[in-house]
């Protein structure tokens, strides 16, 4: 915890969600010189494998590889991710204490329920922490100011869907695997050795970084890169003052 503010702040239902599925996107915006964090919404006590303590361990870990300026957890129930006044007011005082420019969230659509209930009270927060009359205090005691990010991107789940921006993360590709494999209880790593009585998920089969690797591979080819990562812009337009630097960075694949 730390009351730094940051340039960009992921928001994720579960330790390891950012590391998944925006991993290359926080690791090139470090690399970049942008101060970054991550607020986890759970401990992932209800993951088939690892204990929650274990997954802490695991998220100091991947926040070292990744250069996080800062993480922390708002400790909500796994599985039971409530839009509550509640629950909104810890996560604003969250917002209100990093006070990000750029806020990147679960996707709006994903198999897990998890991830759709985290989308929709990260939207509200966001929104309700510009507002005057909904007052916070920070771990001193001190009133917190009103802040509103200036945007918010989804980042992509297990459902597809039509991309707003593409970023390049071929640079950082080696850094975001390694940053996923920091949470070795939960996705295959050859140096990692399970409990005997942990079951083989989905996540957990070496077979599993192949789909990781072809998603990439395939947004990547779109933007005529070898891998990015697809985000969504939430509530759009985005506007632009100069457009020919903001279509310089990368050319399409032609």
């Amino acid at each position: 915890m730390t009351d730094e503010t940051v340039d960009i702040l992921a928001l994720a239902a579960h330790p390891d969600d950012v590391e998944l599925c925006a991993g290359g996107t926080m690791c090139t915006l470090a690399q970049q010189g942008y101060t970054t964090a991550v607020v986890d919404f759970t401990r992932g006590e209800l993951g088939s494998r690892g204990t929650p303590e274990q997954r802490q361990e695991e998220a100091e870990a991947a926040a070292r590889i990744m250069g996080l300026s800062g993480r922390d957890n708002l400790e909500l129930p796994d599985g039971n991710i409530e839009n509550t006044p509640t629950t909104r007011r810890h996560l604003i005082e969250r917002i209100r204490r990093y006070r990000p420019d750029i806020v990147l969230i679960n996707a709006p659509e994903c198999r897990h329920p998890d991830h759709c209930a985290a989308s929709e009270l990260a939207k509200d927060a966001l929104y309700y922490s510009g507002l005057r009359k909904i007052e916070t205090t920070n771990a001193n005691g001190k009133t917190q100011e009103p802040w509103r990010p200036h945007h918010i991107l989804h980042y992509m789940q297990a459902v597809p869907f039509e991309p707003t921006f593409v970023l390049d993360v071929s640079d950082v590709w080696e850094q975001r695997i390694e940053a996923l494999q920091a949470f070795e209880s939960q996705f295959y790593n050859p140096d990692y050795e399970p409990d005997p009585d942990e079951p083989e998920t989905y996540v957990s089969n070496p077979t599993f970084f192949k789909w990781v690797e072809a998603r990439a591979r395939t947004y990547g080819y779109r933007i005529g890169a070898t891998y990015g990562e697809p985000l969504l812009y939430y509530q759009g337009p985005v506007g632009l003052r100069d457009l020919p630097q903001a279509l310089s960075i990368r050319r399409p694949f032609r």
